[in-house]
């Protein structure tokens, strides 16, 4: 018998430049969707105060920008999620039923 230690050789961490490019898309999608919630509220605020047509324009526009930077936001994470390899890519898909084989299973064939 050998003696000594049993672990394998572990692998080099190495720099990715994908994650940290995945991590600053994050960042950066993160800060500009709570700017836009900000520049959204003063918006309205300006709206219902002074009725000004062009603030309920501008409420729109950052509304839809701050929805459209948080989706951002979770997709960078999803993917930054799956090349550090803490989910999967895909699902197996599920194996077809044969076509002679009762629905509803044990209890819907008595």
């Amino acid at each position: 018998m050998t003696g000594g230690k049993r672990a394998g050789d572990r692998a080099k961490a190495r720099f990715r430049p994908a994650l940290l490019l995945l991590a600053v898309g994050i960042t950066l999608s993160l800060v500009a969707w709570g700017y836009l919630v900000i520049a959204a509220i003063d918006f309205g605020a300006t709206a219902r105060h002074d009725d000004k047509s062009s603030a309920w324009a501008l409420l729109a526009v950052a509304a839809l920008g701050a929805m459209f930077c948080l989706f951002l936001t979770f997709m960078l994470a999803i993917r930054l999620s799956r090349t550090l390899g803490m989910s999967s890519h895909h699902h197996e898909p599920r194996p077809k039923r044969e076509p002679g084989t009762p629905k509803g299973g044990k209890r819907a064939a008595r």
